[in-house]
């Protein structure tokens, strides 16, 4: 290309199994691409979908780059990933010579563009641009760190900075697994042998995006965070290295940021290491923000889907895992969350599959229920043939079956522990009303979902009184609830006030205390419950 170029960078959005990307996340893919842009002597200018629908014009430009695709799909609150329609809408429009990555460069939708990247776009758009060929190759480590650098400052152009919106580092790529090609249904192991960012380049990276505003970071796009600093890259089970995760994390913490989590790690190796593995779990709990959640790949619980899908765990090594990361990171934290608790992914239409199959994940998640553990999220999904076909139809309704029976008998009781009434959630940041209900959640990785019976002020944050709960979200008021100043609609959501005594409260405001407000409410019990909740500045 002559003169400088100038590169267009769309945000469709991703959501993948080790990366989030869906606002309030931003994903690193988006900054890969942008700074590689930049490094092969572009400008660019970067737009995500919410601003194209809202009305941003498209960039003029001699190359346009479009990221999309979730292959996790998932219920969103206030945004979702580009669509397989307007994908086909948008194609047209674009100018310059045109190419899309993410899942969406599968899709029938996108053969109109010129590439249609698989692996790597950064890589891909790097080479294009210098003058080679485009083809799929995956960035060399020097590569990856210089890009982060060069495409960090796109942050500034998201929608949802500086607040709410969690910025992505990545730790490293591919899976211990990879030679034997690990689980059936992860693209992690295509991308080879794993390649490990030192301490120094991720927390190089963390300083450039706290310097540019950024408040709330995820460490992610790895397999498993336990491992990650592992020198044993062969063997499928890799020994954890905390000294290496203690570098990074207390690096991490002394940055100051807001928001500070984790994602993904593999159960089989907290089983096969388990002092390594608390060590490296006890310094997540102290350097990370309380709410934090590590993801255990489960896959299934029966050994005969197990052995047909090569997954990385058993039912036991779960058992272990759940037991040892309750033990370590159960503490109750600052968020008014335990430090760090597993979360649990399932998943349905693996090869081998039976009914039987359904009641034997279900009994694994009563014997974690009976035991009195915690597990902050459980994420059933069908599988996604990402890497080849699946021979098992998934019967519908014997899937709809599982997924309520486990909200209700499972979900439901786990939550009324996590988050008993009377528990204050800090820092619950006001995303979107739907009808009188405003909807929150903290920053995290899988942040609860706050609903508070009235509306507040959206884009700030509140501290939120749990006063019921949901299958998987619970429900709050502000907190201090300053009786003689909140709204009437509000006064009905306090717990058992109601609309008849709320005009009541509200004809004889103010109070000076909680006797006072009790001739009004007439019932010691309702009153009582109130205590905590209330004030009367």
């Amino acid at each position: 290309m002559k003169g400088r170029p100038k590169v267009a960078v769309i945000d469709g959005y991703i959501d993948d199994p080790a990366a989030l990307g869906v606002p309030p996340y931003i994903s690193p893919m988006i900054r890969a691409v942008a700074g590689a842009a930049r490094d092969a002597g572009a400008d660019v200018e970067y737009v995500t979908v919410d601003m194209i629908r809202n009305g941003h014009p498209l960039p003029d430009a001699d190359v346009s780059v479009v990221l999309s695709g979730n292959t996790v799909p998932g219920k969103y609150l206030r945004s979702m990933p580009m669509s397989l329609k307007e994908l086909k809408e948008l194609s047209p429009k674009l100018s310059g010579w045109k190419m899309i990555g993410g899942s969406s460069a599968f899709a029938p939708e996108s053969q109109k563009f010129d590439f249609r990247i698989h692996r790597d776009l950064a890589a891909s758009l790097y080479d294009g641009m210098v003058g080679k060929e485009v083809g799929e190759r995956l960035r060399t480590l020097d590569e990856w760190n210089r890009w982060m650098l060069l495409g960090a400052d796109i942050v500034k152009k998201h929608q949802d900075f500086p607040e709410p919106l969690m910025v992505e580092i990545e730790s490293y790529r591919g899976c211990h697994r990879w030679a034997s090609g690990g689980c059936s249904f992860c693209i992690e192991p295509s991308k080879g042998r794993p390649l490990m960012r030192e301490p120094e380049d991720i927390l190089a990276e963390a300083a450039r995006l706290k310097d540019l505003g950024v408040r709330n970071i995820r460490v992610g796009g790895q397999t498993c965070i336990v491992s990650y600093g592992a020198e044993d890259l062969e063997s499928g089970c890799p020994r954890p290295n905390p000294p290496k995760v203690r570098r990074l994390f207390e690096g991490l913490r002394g940055m100051g940021f807001d928001n500070l989590c984790v994602d993904n790690a593999n159960p089989a190796v907290i089983a096969r290491y388990p002092e390594e593995a608390e060590e490296v779990i006890g310094i997540l709990a102290d350097c990370c923000t309380s709410g934090n959640v590590l993801a255990l790949g489960l896959g299934s619980a029966d050994p005969a889907v197990e052995e047909a899908n090569n997954l990385n765990s058993t039912a036991e090594s779960v058992m272990e895992a759940v037991r040892l990361i309750n033990r370590v990171g159960g503490e109750r934290g600052e968020t008014g969350l335990p430090k760090i608790l597993p979360g649990l992914n399932i998943i349905c239409g693996l090869d081998g599959e039976t009914s039987e199959t359904y009641k034997m994940d279900l009994a694994l998640l009563e014997r974690i229920r009976d035991e009195g553990l915690l597990v902050r999220r459980i994420n059933i999904r069908q599988v996604i043939g990402s890497r080849r076909p699946f021979d098992v139809k998934v019967n519908e309704k014997r899937f709809r079956k599982f997924k309520e029976t486990v909200r209700e008998e499972i979900d439901h009781p786990m939550l009324e522990r996590l988050v008993p009434i009377g528990t204050v959630l800090r820092g619950v940041y006001a995303e979107i009303h739907d009808g009188n209900i405003t909807f929150g959640r903290q920053p995290g990785s899988y942040p609860l979902l706050v609903g508070i019976p009235y509306k507040v002020d959206l884009d700030r944050s509140y501290d939120v009184y749990v006063t019921e709960w949901g299958f998987r979200s619970v429900t709050g008021v502000t907190y201090p609830f300053e009786i003689n100043r909140m709204p009437m609609s509000s006064l009905a959501s306090l717990p058992g006030i109601g609309k008849k005594r709320a005009a009541a409260i509200a004809a004889a405001r103010p109070f000076g205390s909680l006797e006072d407000l009790g001739k009004v409410v007439e019932d010691p019990r309702v009153v009582e419950g109130l205590r905590g909740i209330v004030t009367f500045n």
